[in-house]
């Protein structure tokens, strides 16, 4: 049986593809109503394009726990709960060849996780506690984007690349002495993948994308206090659903 945040994570996830589909429709009935004119026909000659990106993360965490954390401590299970932010960035694009652009988003994302702790400290008294950890990234991802061949004012591109982040409020230097917390470290970094579709409209080039990001690095700062000793490591995954404008 599913546990709630896996049913969380699947609903929100739910609900990111479904407005993926409906934005992607939506240029489609505006290219049907326009079919056979070819919208900025030389555009794919320039070498290097400009643009910014509007989107929404759902961020999460790989958890990796110590081995015998129910034996040494009341934690009884810790669980990762996903949710929203925003990504805001700019965009340049190099022409590499017929299929193949370059790309290069730096950005801003405003990120936030739960970890949802469930403690057994007797047969009869349970407790839970939720620890929220916010994080602002300076966002540096190059992408390889391999597209299809144009077919009239549309095509479908996917991509991969790596991602170097660094964390704006990070606490993993703070002494927080009076302070339950659980730190991360400033830096992260990893690969994304994605799928997404270029719409070439009357003055601008529109393309909805969504992305896959999977950490590489152990963002987990350990420092020894209660809800840091149950974990061994922490890391990232995050959905990013996303408009580019060109």
């Amino acid at each position: 049986m599913k546990s709630t945040v896996q049913k969380q994570l699947d609903h929100g996830l739910r609900k990111i593809y479904f407005l993926f589909l409906i934005l992607l429709g939506s240029p489609f009935y505006t290219s049907a109503q326009r079919q056979g004119v070819m919208n900025l026909p030389r555009y794919d000659h320039q070498k290097i394009h400009f643009g910014f990106t509007l989107g929404m993360n759902l961020s999460d965490f790989n958890i990796n726990l110590v081995p015998d954390f129910r034996i040494r401590d009341s934690v009884y299970s810790l669980e990762s709960e996903p949710i929203a932010g925003l990504n805001l960035g700019i965009l340049a694009n190099l022409r590499i060849g017929e299929s193949f652009d370059l790309r290069f988003i730096p950005s801003l994302s405003f990120a936030q996780r739960n970890l949802n702790y469930n403690f057994i400290y007797s047969d009869s008294l349970q407790g839970m506690a939720v620890k929220t950890i916010e994080s602002n990234y300076l966002e540096f991802p190059v992408d390889l984007k391999f597209k299809s061949r144009r077919i009239t004012n549309y095509r479908i591109y996917v991509l991969a690349g790596f991602k170097y982040s660094i964390d704006m409020i990070s606490q993993a230097s703070v002494d927080a002495k009076d302070k339950d917390i659980v730190k991360l470290k400033r830096y992260d970094y990893g690969y994304e993948i994605g799928l997404g579709f270029d719409f070439y409209m009357p003055y601008f080039k529109f393309s909805p994308e969504i992305k896959m990001y999977h950490g590489l690095n152990n963002m987990f700062q350990q420092d020894g206090k209660m809800y840091s000793r149950p974990i061994e490591a922490l890391f990232s995954k995050v959905f990013v659903l996303s408009f580019m404008f060109e």
